[in-house]
């Protein structure tokens, strides 16, 4: 894999203790550094000095918090590539999953493709059950399904329906509306199980919610974020149990196959598969 065919980028509000995580993960697992822009959204714990200390191939600080769209757009315009993976800075990377997760995508013609992941306390040796999944569930493959903790966008998709909404009131909404405007588009988008992330649980999200204050307006936000779709509250409710109904659906299917699913949760120190 060509160092200039990928680009990845995540945004950081404090935390520096899983970003420092996630940056020796990616370093472990071979990432090349300068492939890697950070973009910072007004840390104050020390988070600035560390990524400054480590040769990145682009390090933006931004003097307050901009939300998360406005971030990723920021990273992936400052580095950009045939692949950019935008992802939390809360996640460990495992063997060859980059890798993967690209060569994946090109074989099944996609464009948004996410890894495999277990959400939750890292309490297991994770680049043994990583190694060991990402062989076992190679081909398990959601067509159609993707989540924001991590995705590889291919350059053709910023042409075809631009970048996330650079709307800080949106934080936490933004992959919901580049989402649907990726189906809208008819864009080929998978979740693959030849790749897998530890995440702990969108950390930075929530703390930047709560700087900026929004769980307390979260109604409000979600009927105001709701109209962006323009979609009647019936049609919402249809379309949701359309993507329950499918979830269900890959869940049978995987823990029929496989004895596992492509996303877990460590519950009481074993895996909740959903």
């Amino acid at each position: 894999m060509k160092s200039d065919q990928y680009a990845i980028t995540f945004a950081c509000y404090n935390q520096i203790n899983y970003t420092r995580q996630c940056i020796d993960s990616m370093v472990k697992h071979g990432v090349d550094l300068k492939r890697v822009v950070v973009v910072d959204n007004g840390s104050r714990d020390g988070t600035c000095d560390y990524l400054a200390s480590l040769g990145l191939g682009g390090l933006i600080l931004n003097k307050s918090n901009l939300g998360c769209g406005v971030a990723w757009n920021q990273g992936a315009l400052a580095l950009q590539a045939e692949w950019t993976v935008v992802m939390n800075n809360d996640v460990l990377v495992s063997a060859n999953w980059l890798e993967n997760l690209i060569e994946t995508a090109e074989q099944n013609q996609l464009k948004i493709i996410s890894p495999a992941l277990v959400e939750g306390k890292l309490d297991y040796d994770f680049d043994e059950f990583a190694g060991n999944a990402s062989l076992k569930m190679a081909k398990a493959l959601r067509l159609g399904g993707k989540h924001a903790v991590c995705l590889a966008i291919h350059d053709s998709v910023w042409h075809e329906i631009g970048y996330f909404q650079p709307v800080p009131k949106l934080l936490g909404y933004e992959d919901t509306l580049f989402f649907h405007e990726a189906e809208k588009a008819g864009i080929a988008c998978a979740m693959t199980g030849a790749s897998w992330l530890h995440h702990y649980g969108s950390v930075t999200q929530t703390a930047m919610k709560q700087e900026r204050g929004l769980f307390d307006k979260q109604g409000l936000g979600n009927r105001y974020n709701y109209r962006l779709l323009q979609q009647s509250w019936l049609e919402r409710k249809l379309r949701k149990m359309a993507r329950l109904r499918q979830a269900n659906q890959w869940h049978d299917s995987e823990l029929a196959q496989y004895g596992m699913t492509l996303h877990g949760i460590r519950q009481n120190g074993d895996f909740n598969w959903q």
